[in-house]
């Protein structure tokens, strides 16, 4: 069996084993049924081994829908890794991050859900080094170190969940005890670091080192939606507890990021900050206590992210390896079938009325408005909305219609297996909004707000469409503007200074600390005393023996009349 053979047979059996699981998803949310299974592994005397695994309606559409965006993007890395030598290795990390995800989605218990988290925190990190360079090591080593945060807090949890006798959590959900606070505030912190919150935020674009179909996986569904789906596990856990400040967070993430994105040129840093920017819609709306709307929010994001993606990979692929969104441009005339499907993406992804990016979008917005939240809130949340459209029509002007000339070397072609890996996404990204709403929401909340209020999601979609429509356009005057201006213009389009503080501000002082650690220990009495004590003992040693070994008849002598004088004594 060749390689790419290898990547077919995969396909189909994980494209299959997700429909399956999406169809039991439904049909167990037709039923409000789950199953609650306890498979024993070994048992010695009276203590035993088990392994327990949660099917319900959740669990099922969510590893459905892994599922099928991870076939699609293996069937997509078969044309995608072609030319690659290891493509067999990239296949088989693909597959462990897939099981991995798949292990945290069926665990109803703190330490296999921590076996899950860590597989997915490993294979991750070898995934951004797969393209073995400093910047891939650098975004690999802030990966993995971020997210062995929420490992520590994970493992602080299981030994909190120690005091009630048991680490399946879902039993304790419902009430609220003594240390229960701590738990609490250790989960959060978890999901934090995966989901990449302030302040856990500059690792998300540097893991884009990873090559483009890992991207489109660990930004739709696994790495980043493992801290939002633990959340919603936790949900009625939560809801004992104020969540006010961890919503100004994450609606402050999204504002960042959607502010970042408009001043950002690379095409693969766009889309990721703009999955940032959507994973703090799915926690502000988690923390209001809507666990359903960001769990809905989750699945139509996972698709219509996947497509954009792996669209991006295409469009990359073919404007010979460069992300810049300057040198793109009538790519609409050369790549018409991908242009279509990035539309479709990124107008799903701005809410456009009836695809399935607006069902989520639009439930989380009118429920934020009937909640009792402040003005700050409720205005940030709406701009931060509006900043998303801007980025997407500014993504869409610069790519699709403008021309600037600036990139003359590139290779237009639609590769097949690639196209036809987009089909079945962007058939969800439209019409899966609608079906999982009709499954998840059968009996629609009625949701009366005034005519204003009402409107009010449309008018900053349409506000944001304009200023993305304004930003689209590139003049000679805007490069003298960003000089006059340089700190805002970085500070806005560096998340903040985010990236130094957790890069620069952490190694600048501690490498000049172990400096001279290492001139004190190394260089000093440490390497006398520690490392070379034994070796120059050993050295005395074998000089003494080798001396006594000479034949030498005065030594001889000497020790006879030694050993006499001792013998005489005794």
């Amino acid at each position: 069996m060749n390689f790419m053979s290898k990547y077919i047979f995969w396909f189909y059996i994980i494209f299959f084993m997700g429909i399956i699981f999406s169809m039991l998803g439904f049909y167990f949310s037709s039923l409000d049924y789950l199953i609650f299974m306890d498979w024993e592994i070994i048992t010695l005397h009276s203590c035993s081994f088990t392994m327990t695994l949660l099917f319900d309606w959740m669990s099922l559409l969510f590893m459905g829908s892994v599922m099928i965006i991870s076939s699609m993007v293996i069937y997509y890395s078969e044309m995608y890794m072609m030319e690659d030598i290891n493509k067999l290795r990239f296949l088989i990390l693909v597959l462990f991050f897939i099981f991995s995800m798949m292990f945290m989605i069926v665990s109803p218990n703190l330490v296999s859900i921590l076996l899950g988290w860590d597989g997915l925190g490993l294979v991750s990190y070898c995934l951004v080094i797969y393209f073995q360079n400093f910047k891939s090591y650098n975004a690999g080593m802030l990966t993995i170190v971020t997210n062995r945060i929420g490992d520590v807090c994970i493992l602080l949890g299981i030994s909190w969940l120690f005091n009630n006798g048991s680490w399946h959590f879902f039993y304790y959900n419902l009430y609220n005890y003594g240390w229960g606070f701590y738990l609490y505030i250790l989960i959060v912190l978890a999901a934090f670091t995966s989901s990449a919150q302030i302040p856990f935020s500059s690792w998300l674009p540097a893991a884009m080192a990873a090559p483009t179909p890992v991207s489109a996986l660990v930004h739709s569904s696994t790495l980043v939606t493992a801290g939002v789906y633990l959340l919603i596990r936790f949900s009625y856990f939560m809801n004992n507890y104020d969540s006010s400040f961890f919503l100004l967070i994450s609606i402050l993430t999204m504002f960042m990021s959607g502010l970042g994105a408009n001043f950002e040129y690379d095409l693969s840093k766009i889309i990721a900050l703009s999955t940032l920017s959507q994973l703090g819609l799915m926690m502000s709306v988690l923390f209001m206590g809507y666990s359903n709307v960001a769990f809905f929010h989750l699945l139509t994001h996972a698709f219509f992210k996947a497509l954009l993606f792996l669209c991006a990979g295409l469009i990359i692929h073919c404007m010979n390896d460069s992300q810049d969104i300057r040198h793109m441009g009538l790519l609409v005339n050369h790549l018409p079938y991908t242009s279509t499907c990035f539309m479709i993406a990124n107008l799903s992804l701005c809410g456009l009325p009836f695809l399935s990016g607006f069902y989520s979008k639009d439930m989380a917005l009118e429920f934020l408005t009937l909640g009792y939240y402040n003005l700050f809130i409720y205005l940030l949340f709406f701009i931060s909305v509006g900043l998303t459209v801007s980025y997407s029509m500014r993504l869409i002007y610069y790519c699709m219609i403008n021309y600037n000339g600036l990139m003359s070397c590139c290779y237009y072609c639609e590769v097949p297996g690639m196209m036809r890996s987009m089909i079945f996404l962007t058939f969800v990204g439209i019409f899966g909004g609608s079906m999982m709403s009709w499954v998840m929401f059968p009996y629609s909340p009625p949701l009366i707000l005034p005519l204003e209020c009402k409107f009010m999601p449309m008018f900053f979609v349409i506000l944001g469409g304009w200023l993305g429509y304004e930003a689209s356009f590139m003049f000679f005057t805007d490069s003298i503007v960003g000089l006059k201006f340089n700190l805002l213009i970085y500070f806005m389009g560096s998340m903040w200074f985010m990236p130094n503080f957790s890069t620069y501000m952490i190694y600048s002082k501690s490498l000049v600390l172990s400096d001279s650690y290492s001139d004190f220990m190394d260089m000093g009495w440490g390497e006398y005393i520690m490392s070379n004590l034994l070796m120059l003992f050993m050295i005395y040693m074998s000089k003494l023996n080798l001396f006594y070994q000479n034949n030498n008849i005065k030594l001889f002598f000497c020790s006879f009349i030694v050993l006499v004088f001792v013998f005489i004594i005794i």
